[in-house]
């Protein structure tokens, strides 16, 4: 007959095995979880400081660059108006030196004022200002993730117009991390103006309408006379010069899209 309260080994040694099972298993639930939280502090802290930095660096390489504008050097009295901007604000088309209608869904934007320059591939060109949330970034061609928008900057649809031609200027930014540029987007309201400089000149668009969501298979949002296909009574039916913004919604997702409209209302060649 077994004594009261003596062990046998083996109960002994199965305990011990579980607590060692239990306390391997915590080591591996810490663990896993200093990963994840190093992981969240990478993408939205470590992202957003070194995309803002590169973003900042690269505005003033282009100030830089393009130098400091001549106020007295633009031959229409500095801040006037240029035909585009006039068309856009009386909404019909731009007029040349002759009086004739310049095209305004020209592609190329021939004749209708605007960049004529087709800048290479994730190059950033212009600089993208919206007072109201206080941005200054980098626009550059494409919307590819590794080489435009997870460097911070604003990237420009292929295939949509240059800034200040004829047709929809289009944009993509982050709304988190990289930078999120267009955290805020939603903060804009009607009459906000948007800003677009480029080395041969300051264009400014004044937001007109918001579209809060929509599928981000929505092309219509950036086609030439900017429509949804998704919604359409959201968007615009006669040609103009049209700038669009575009970014990932609700926060933290990307399974909508949502975009803000403007349209140009003045150009001043630097």
């Amino acid at each position: 007959m077994r004594a009261p309260g003596v062990v046998h080994h083996g109960t002994r040694r199965r305990r011990a095995a579980y607590r060692r099972a239990v306390w391997s298993g915590a080591e591996v639930l810490v663990t896993v979880g200093v990963v994840l939280l190093l992981l969240v502090a990478h993408q939205l802290w470590w992202t957003n400081r070194q995309a803002r930095h590169g973003a900042e660096r690269k505005v003033q390489a282009l100030e830089r660059e393009w130098g400091t504008p001549d106020p007295g050097s633009s031959g229409n009295g500095g801040g006037a108006e240029s035909g585009a901007g006039a068309a856009a604000r009386s909404g019909g088309d731009a007029k040349d030196g002759t009086g004739r209608a310049s095209g305004r869904n020209s592609p190329s934007g021939s004749g209708g004022g605007g960049d004529q320059k087709q800048p290479r591939w994730s190059q950033a060109y212009a600089v993208l200002s919206i007072p109201r949330l206080s941005l200054r970034v980098p626009v550059a061609e494409g919307i590819s993730k590794a080489n435009v928008l997870n460097k911070g900057y604003v990237g420009h649809y292929k295939g949509t117009q240059q800034p200040g031609q004829a047709g929809n200027f289009a944009l993509a930014g982050h709304r988190n991390t990289h930078g999120e540029p267009f955290r805020y987007l939603p903060r804009l309201r009607r009459g906000d103006t948007i800003t677009v400089e480029t080395k041969a000149a300051v264009y400014t668009y004044t937001v007109d309408r918001t579209m809060s969501q929509t599928s981000s298979r929505d092309v219509g949002v950036i086609r030439p006379v900017p429509r949804s296909t998704v919604r359409p009574s959201y968007g615009y039916t006669r040609p103009g010069y049209y700038i669009t913004l575009t970014t990932c919604t609700p926060e933290y997702t990307s399974r909508y899209r949502m975009a803000v409209w403007g349209k140009l209302t003045s150009m001043r060649p630097r």
